[in-house]
């Protein structure tokens, strides 16, 4: 998926699918606290991570979803598919 200013986040399934493509396609180790500046130059992309991220998190509070364990399974799962 291409993450552009007119995607937005609206379900779990959205918010897997974030938290996927940090991990497997952008490679970074992330934390749902840190600012994506961490790992961007763009401003513009720091921009539209960050604003992503915030409506996550929104959408969690909402819906009564942890966004910490949703970010932690996918990454303990790529941990899983990627040891020898």
């Amino acid at each position: 998926m291409e993450y552009t200013n007119n995607v937005h986040i609206y379900n779990r399934q959205d918010v897997e699918t974030f938290a996927n493509h940090l991990v497997y396609d952008c490679k970074i180790s992330y934390h749902p606290d840190d600012d994506f500046a961490d790992y961007f130059n763009s401003k513009e992309q720091v921009d539209l991570y960050n604003r992503l991220n915030n409506e996550c998190f929104a959408l969690c509070e909402k819906e009564g979803l942890d966004l910490y364990d949703i970010h932690y399974q996918v990454q303990y799962n790529y941990m899983l598919k990627n040891s020898d």
